[in-house]
């Protein structure tokens, strides 16, 4: 538990340096783009004063060398002037092919009014122009870094989520794989005691349908020893009819359980092989309908159906009991989520790992209503379309 809280403070940890940094390098960039952005209009400034050097200097003896150098220097700042009539004078940096066409310089005009203020020259006798101009390249692709750090957060955070996930669902499994194989060695113990008893009763002459329940019970036994003895490992799977390994299981519960629960099973009258753990595939249908029972407080009905297509088969298993909420549908799966005052929230969660990772099928709800019931589905491929 200390070791699970130290891993969650290192994981909260990076993650709030990570924030802390991206932060302040968005910042700085902000900043920056804000000076940067300065001091392009700066140059602007300079240019307007150089283009009104120019205009002003008619005489022809004037050294007008200083402005055009000022002018000749804007290389990246796309730009153009404007008379006080909103005729185009001259421009900059624009592409040298377009500019022939009089939509793109007017397409140009009216992004650079939008981006920036114009620069107002004052000429003699009332006569203005302006300088339209939008940001250069360099300032534009910067514009674009903020976002391109936030998505590398984003990335970063989500590889720190997901590494402290498969670790914990690794710790998970290990945990389960652990207690699952104690509790097969626990239950050996007895199970051995039990089967010396029932060699004692026999002797006894003890009645034969007595000793045939009991031995059923003592065989259950060995299937349930069985199954927690392959949780964590990988099992094997036969060829088997799951018809009759499906009515075997429901024939047992039934035998089991209260004559106030109607079960009913209405079967597909030819074998369907599919690839089965055979005590592995009843721990779920067991599961299933334990649940249902449960969900039904001891009166109700268990119906189990099946649907084939050409390469799946699928087994219902409906009850009528209380429902399962749409909001807690997704949940109904997770380990450790349960709806019962008592319970460890394992069963399903298992009967997931067991028919999709061992058997490499599907199980889910295929529907389920308030005060009327839920129907499971478990889907496996057939083996003869392996």
């Amino acid at each position: 538990m200390v070791f699970s809280s130290l891993k969650k403070s290192i994981q909260f940890t990076l993650i709030f340096i990570s924030f802390l940094i991206v932060s302040l390098i968005l910042w700085n960039t902000y900043i920056f783009f804000q000076e940067f952005k300065t001091e392009e209009r700066t140059k602007m400034m300079i240019l307007a004063a150089a283009q009104r050097e120019l205009a002003i200097n008619t005489d022809l003896d004037a050294d007008v060398q200083l402005p055009l150098t000022v002018i000749s220097t804007n290389t990246n700042i796309p730009m153009i002037l404007v008379n006080q009539f909103g005729e185009i004078e001259s421009f900059q940096n624009l592409d040298s092919l377009k500019v022939k066409e009089p939509s793109y310089l007017k397409k140009q005009l009216a992004l650079m009014k939008k981006e920036n203020d114009p620069i107002i020259i004052n000429f003699y006798q009332n006569k203005q122009s302006y300088i339209y101009y939008r940001n250069s390249d360099l300032l534009n692709k910067l514009s674009y870094y903020p976002i391109t750090l936030i998505l590398i957060l984003v990335l970063f955070s989500t590889v720190i989520y997901l590494f402290f996930r498969s670790n914990k669902t690794a710790e998970q499994n290990k945990l389960w794989t652990g207690m699952a194989k104690e509790t097969a060695h626990q239950i050996g113990t007895p199970l051995s005691s039990l089967m010396g008893w029932l060699e004692i009763l026999k002797s006894e002459n003890v009645k034969d349908d007595i000793l045939i329940e009991i031995e059923k019970d003592i065989h259950r036994l060995h299937e349930i020893t069985d199954r927690f003895s392959k949780i964590g490992s990988i099992p094997s799977l036969t060829e088997t009819d799951i018809i009759s390994i499906t009515e075997k299981s429901f024939i047992y519960l039934q035998t089991r359980w209260s004559k106030q629960i109607d079960f009913q099973f209405e079967k597909i009258n030819h074998p369907i092989n599919v690839k089965l753990n055979i005590p592995l595939y009843n721990w779920v249908v067991e599961n299933i309908v334990k649940n249902a029972l449960d969900a039904m407080s001891g009166r109700g009905k268990i119906l189990i159906t099946f649907k084939e297509s050409d390469d799946i088969i699928t087994v219902f298993i409906k009850d009528n009991g209380k429902g399962i909420p749409y909001k807690l549908q997704k949940k109904i799966f997770s380990p450790g989520f349960t709806t019962k005052k008592r319970g460890w929230g394992l069963g399903l969660s298992l009967s997931k790992r067991i028919i999709e990772d061992y058997h490499k099928g599907k199980i889910f709800i295929k529907e389920s209503e308030m005060g009327v019931g839920t129907t499971f589905g478990i889907s496996l491929k057939k083996s003869n379309k392996l």
